[in-house]
């Protein structure tokens, strides 16, 4: 596990706007990676009224990934490079995200599936403090996505299956591009236990059970037709941590009111004190 630090240029200025720090997860990605770079950048330099910083958060990859993370950090001072020995996209979030000392913790993927004029929504109510997460989702109205039926069916499948068996409320979990106030991400992060693809549900259904205020951009989306992502494993992956997930809440193991005393915020209640929202949670806490 290392970083690579950036030129002088890079620092945080003493006297700045918000800082947001901008996270590129990837793992073998190194046909795409400097276009993509390259390109985030070009639009937060002519478009973005914060200081940002473009953090490629490299997961064990293989390939010439990470050599040429090192090459975009040396040359351009807003890009920061880090690298895991370990793979999983959350893990790769987890430490890039504790480990920033940005005003806002956000990410995207490498893809750039997602509109980039959707940033700024995405960031401004949480520099604001009107939001303490944010999430683009593909599902709202206003969105308009370009992708497979196959992918549609499960991402709406999998959306519904939260709102039935976890009460959620928001109507994307898996859209990779989210932003998370710094100070939330501190207390936030040490309750999710996922290091992979679950990690993004997880983080906002814990957040939702905090009583955290989670503001949805509704992005304009292409579905990026040379992905890897094996979209059925990882929706088996994503079951299971629901079922984990689930029985965590049910038996009251995992510390919430300490997140919502810490932040002042109000908490989540069920319809019945002391009985999980959704209906498989309240069957599963009285069957």
């Amino acid at each position: 596990m290392g970083a690579l630090p950036v030129p002088a240029g890079a620092a945080r200025p003493a006297t700045r706007t918000a800082l947001v720090d901008v996270v590129v997860p990837v793992y073998n990605e190194a046909d795409d990676l400097v276009a993509s770079v390259l390109r985030l950048e070009e639009y937060l330099d002519g478009s973005f009224p914060y200081d940002y910083r473009i953090v490629i958060a490299d997961n064990a990859s293989t390939d010439g990934t990470w050599r040429l993370a090192q090459r975009l950090a040396a040359r351009h001072p807003h890009v920061w490079a880090e690298h895991l020995d370990a793979k999983g996209r959350g893990r790769a979030l987890r430490q890039a995200w504790l480990g920033s000392d940005a005003d806002v913790v956000a990410y995207m993927d490498v893809d750039l599936s997602t509109d980039l004029n959707a940033l700024l929504p995405l960031v401004a109510p949480l520099v604001s403090g009107h939001s303490d997460l944010a999430i683009g989702t593909r599902l709202a109205q206003g969105s308009r996505v370009s992708r497979g039926p196959k992918r549609e069916f499960i991402s709406r499948s999998y959306n519904l299956i939260l709102r039935t068996a976890l009460g959620v409320s928001f109507s994307d979990a898996q859209c990779g591009f989210k932003a998370v106030r710094a100070d939330v991400a501190q207390r936030l992060l040490p309750l999710v236990e996922d290091n992979n693809w679950f990690f993004d549900t997880e983080l906002l259904v814990l957040a939702q059970r905090a009583g955290l205020r989670i503001h949805e951009v509704p992005v304009d989306w292409v579905d990026d037709p040379g992905s890897t992502v094996d979209i059925v494993a990882t929706a088996r992956e994503d079951l299971r941590g629901v079922w984990r997930l689930l029985r965590g809440l049910a038996s009251g193991r995992i510390p919430l009111d300490r997140v919502r005393t810490e932040l002042r915020r109000p908490g989540a209640p069920s319809a019945v004190p002391g009985v999980p929202s959704g209906l498989l949670g309240q069957l599963l806490r009285f069957g």
